[in-house]
């Protein structure tokens, strides 16, 4: 597939998706290369999604692909290997051995989310094993509710996911005890703090029943809270001499993404980043929002190219 696109889009989510539409919209011939492995795949459905609450993310991922066919949008599966920059646009490697080439990239590759180093986190992640009250929370409101403290959040959590439920348990794992003013105001809100390390789940009938302490002690539990570690999908983009950064809380890292200004201009000419790869906290509405400006930003860029190439043909006709 040695073609030239005027945007490759790296990534085939929410924000992937409805910058392609933007793009496809103002007429520009753009390709969409998805691996086929969402971040959202685990979860039952999608919501806080504006005239789309409750669509499980396939069907709103079919939806969006649809659509973008339905302008001229192309697809491609596959995952990116590379990217290099060439004389006026970039190369794109996929995987075997596809190359297709852009005037402009747009990545929206997303993040992985690397969960505790605690045994069967991750059969029951999108399910009982949660981390965002407005992402789930709705789902197991008045259900007896742990969270797992493994970094400087848990507390926060644990109140937010207290709007939830009356029974809501924090989980010191292996952190501290909390400082005496979250201490207070955990007490406050009848929050209970149980020590000892969680060394794994209980599960009753396919649903989470408990968390086990090291001790050998079991405390009932119907969902549990953790806290990811976001890691951005970015790689590939290494090639282009574009890295990610930590973002940290305190010395506690949370996660890496690739910096990018408010329209998603990387420090890299001619590539642009929307979605969870360069915001860890965009949920899939906000991620289709970066999408579009992105895409708004790399058409603005690609029209203003064009007018100055037509520009230099015309005085060179007229000379």
């Amino acid at each position: 597939m040695d073609e030239t696109y005027d945007v490759v889009v790296i990534g085939g989510g929410a924000a992937g998706l409805n910058g392609a539409l933007a793009l496809v919209r103002a007429r520009r011939r753009v390709l969409v290369i998805d691996s086929g492995a969402p971040r959202n795949a685990p979860a039952g459905h999608v919501h806080n999604y504006l005239g789309r609450e409750g669509t499980p993310p396939g069907e709103l991922l079919a939806l969006g692909r649809a659509e973008v066919a339905g302008y001229g949008g192309e697809f491609l599966s596959g995952a990116v290997t590379g990217a290099y920059r060439d004389d006026d646009g970039f190369t794109v490697h996929v995987a075997e051995g596809r190359t297709v080439r852009a005037r402009r990239l747009l990545v929206t590759t997303g993040l992985v989310d690397e969960l505790p180093d605690v045994p069967g986190l991750a059969e029951r992640w999108g399910r009982d094993v949660l981390h965002c009250p407005y992402c789930h929370g709705y789902e197991v409101r008045d259900q007896a509710i742990g969270v797992l403290a493994t970094g400087p959040m848990a507390v926060h959590q644990a109140l937010l996911f207290r709007q939830l439920s009356d029974d809501v348990t924090l989980l010191l794992h292996t952190a501290p005890p909390p400082a005496p003013e979250e201490a207070e105001q955990l007490a406050a809100r009848g929050i209970v703090c149980v020590e000892g390390e969680v060394v794994g789940v209980q599960v009753d009938d396919d649903r989470l029943s408990g968390a086990r302490l090291r001790s050998g002690g079991v405390v009932p539990l119907q969902a549990l809270v953790v806290a990811p570690r976001f890691t951005a999908r970015a790689e590939f983009l290494g090639s282009l001499g574009l890295e990610t950064v930590e973002l940290t809380m305190g010395a506690h890292v949370v996660g890496s993404y690739v910096p990018a200004d408010p329209m998603g201009a990387t420090a890299v000419p001619g590539v642009w980043v929307a979605g969870n790869v360069t915001d860890l906290k965009a949920q899939v509405i906000g991620s289709a929002a970066g999408g579009l400006n992105a895409a708004a930003a790399i058409n603005a860029d690609l029209v203003a190219e064009d007018a100055r190439s037509a520009v230099a043909a015309r005085r060179a006709v007229t000379v």
